[in-house]
């Protein structure tokens, strides 16, 4: 089967949530997305990359994590935003925020839509992010992930050129 589609794999970033709730929390939902999105085809890139240090923390705060050079509060938002410019993809997952409003996952958005990446929010109705400005900075929203899978396996492999 010959297909056309884009010459490289592609680059996502995974956002969402982590304040408010515990390391096990925040690492079992990036390790999931993280294994389902390489099975799809695409290189991921994740904040908590590299920070396991951060284990024994029971539940995040949104800043003061001072104590280590990569958590300080200046290294965090710097990061991020590295990591947002190296992406062609941002996938920002809002479905388990708690009803707690996501800060920093608001910033990457807002980083990605200025930066041109292509935005794919997932927020169920009712979410407390379903704000103007998100929903306009997103190309995309999708209710759940199981639907924002199938867009982002469909968009990896391309289209067909054998079929009529």
């Amino acid at each position: 089967m010959k297909t056309y589609g884009f010459d490289r794999k592609m680059k996502i970033y995974t956002a969402g949530p982590i304040s408010g709730q515990s390391y096990d929390q925040v690492m079992k939902r990036y390790r999931d997305q993280v294994s389902s999105l390489m099975s799809i085809g695409y290189d991921v890139i994740c904040p908590m990359t590299g920070k396991e240090y951060l284990r024994t923390e029971l539940e995040f705060k949104a800043h003061g994590y001072d104590k280590h050079p990569v958590s300080t509060n200046r290294a965090i938002k710097k990061r991020d935003r590295w990591m947002v410019g190296k992406v062609d993809i941002v996938l920002a997952d809002f479905t388990e925020c708690n009803g707690i409003v996501s800060i920093g996952t608001c910033m990457e958005i807002a980083w990605a839509d200025e930066l041109r990446k292509h935005t794919i929010v997932i927020m169920e109705e009712g979410n407390i992010h379903q704000h103007c400005f998100i929903i306009e900075c997103a190309d995309i929203i999708f209710p759940n992930m199981k639907e924002a899978y199938q867009y982002l396996q469909n968009l990896s492999m391309g289209i067909n050129l054998n079929e009529d």
